[in-house]
């Protein structure tokens, strides 16, 4: 089976391979731990109850189930170096176009909605509009991009340790607390029990939750865009989609679990950070600046990976011929600075959009809410086809496969279909349901036009 590879298209216009293990193995981290768990996990807890990490636990098995599809198809075409491309690979041109677009048009929404976040934290420390601040971050972030992939994984190495090291000191405090080692009356476990039950809004709330909790786990898949720039990606990915699990058992599910048996549940206030909550409740000194500087953290984090992530899936988008040509060429530091210089374009006018014309923007993140599911739903559908071709044409599987294929395939594709069904009627998020729809009508309709404007071309070139 022939897959052509853009990155490698020519010497010229082939990035860097300048990433090495450590900064995969963090950037893989940091794509998982954003702001969402620190602050977004409270809406997530009052929906649920103490029985809330349990829909973090369902997430979870839904993107294990996708890295494992994608480390399958990594190690089966090594040369495919971004994950979007997969959907090329086995659905079509026409799914490569639309889910590469989609997912840009995801996280690039990413950046200035993180921008402003980072500006709202710091404006109470510098004394400025979160306009200006939200404008430095922007400009801070394009220079990053703009030295090279390297210093990209830097700094996102040195994000990610921090968010990393902070669960890892607060799992140990929040330990020894709910066990009664350090808590002034015992065991703290009654509080999974004593407010109300284990489930006090019942099972069906619990299952409710699941996509808030899906939107803020989403980015464990930004593993396989960086990997291009490692020496060896597939093996690469092979190994971040096997070990993600992990981290989300304990960065989210083992964090979310110690906070509403540390907590009760029902002092938990939406849109305040939970964590903050717990460390005051076992006098945890100075806890809410130590988790404002961690919450900035995060948002760094994710601005940081979401810059990387667009410019990049935009650089490959190009040199499929879907985007200007113009954005495939690199500068001397193997940076697309045309798809990053693109990205810091949109990152600016989001900016602007949220400060000045607040209708707008919330259209634009709204119409972004259900992309992550229909594109993890087409990677798994692409998953299966590349898998049912390779056994017709009798060629050998990969060095990782899907378990039990291709009923856990299939169980993924169910378990994301019940995302959006739950979407769908869940009044809170029905709207970004809604404009996400609308977002794929405009994907759709776009390659229909792309590939009518092409076809006289094509015949003009033949003619010729």
């Amino acid at each position: 089976m022939t897959v052509s590879n853009p990155t490698e298209a020519s010497g010229k216009n082939e990035l860097s391979r300048s990433l090495k293990p450590r900064h995969l193995t963090m950037i893989s981290i940091g794509g998982i731990i954003g702001a969402g768990l620190f602050v977004s996990s409270s809406t997530s807890i009052i929906a649920g109850g103490p029985a809330s990490f349990i829909s973090y636990a369902i997430c979870g098995l839904l993107i294990l189930l996708v890295m494992r599809m994608l480390a399958e198809m990594a190690t089966a075409l090594p040369k495919v170096r971004s994950f979007t491309e997969f959907a090329r690979a086995g659905l079509g041109e026409g799914a490569g176009f639309v889910v590469g677009w989609l997912y840009w048009y995801f996280w690039v929404l990413v950046v200035p909605v993180e921008a402003i976040a980072g500006a709202k934290i710091l404006e109470h420390w510098i004394r400025l509009p979160p306009l200006f601040i939200g404008m430095g971050l922007m400009t801070v972030m394009t220079c990053v991009n703009l030295m090279s992939a390297r210093s990209y994984a830097e700094f996102e190495f040195w994000f990610a340790s921090i968010k990393v090291t902070a669960i890892v000191v607060f799992i140990a405090i929040a330990t020894s607390y709910a066990f009664g080692w350090t808590a002034p009356h015992g065991a703290t476990f009654g509080n999974l029990v004593d407010h109300g039950g284990f489930t006090p809004h019942g099972w069906i709330a619990v299952l409710a939750a699941v996509p808030t909790v899906f939107f803020a786990m989403t980015g464990a898949e930004i593993t396989t865009i960086a990997a291009a720039e490692s020496a060896q990606p597939g093996r690469a990915v092979a190994r971040m989609g096997s070990a993600v699990i992990g981290r989300i058992l304990v960065f989210y599910v083992i964090s979310v679990f110690l906070i509403v048996a540390v907590t009760p549940w029902d002092t938990v206030r939406s849109g305040e950070s939970p964590f903050t909550l717990a460390l005051n409740t076992m006098h945890v000194p100075w806890a809410g600046e130590i988790m404002t500087v961690i919450i900035l953290t995060a948002v760094l984090s994710c601005m940081n990976s979401a810059f990387y992530v667009s410019s990049r899936v935009l650089f490959i988008l190009a040199a499929q011929g879907d985007a200007p040509k113009a954005l495939v060429k690199l500068n001397a530091r193997k940076v697309p600075v045309g798809s990053v210089l693109m990205g810091s374009v949109a990152g600016f006018l989001g900016i602007l959009a949220a400060t000045e014309a607040k209708g707008v923007f919330d259209f634009l993140v709204s119409s972004s809410g259900a992309l992550a599911v229909y594109i993890y739903m087409a990677i798994a559908a692409a998953q299966i086809v590349l898998r049912r071709r390779r056994e017709r044409d009798g060629e050998p599987l990969p060095p990782v496969v899907m378990w039990l294929f291709p009923w856990l395939s299939y169980a993924a594709i169910a378990g994301m279909g019940a995302v959006l069904i739950a979407m769908a009627f869940t009044p809170g998020l029905q709207q970004d349901f809604k404009f996400s729809c609308i977002s794929l009508i405009v994907a759709l309709a776009a390659y229909l036009a792309t590939r009518r404007l092409r076809r006289p071309a094509a015949v003009a070139s033949i003619s010729t």
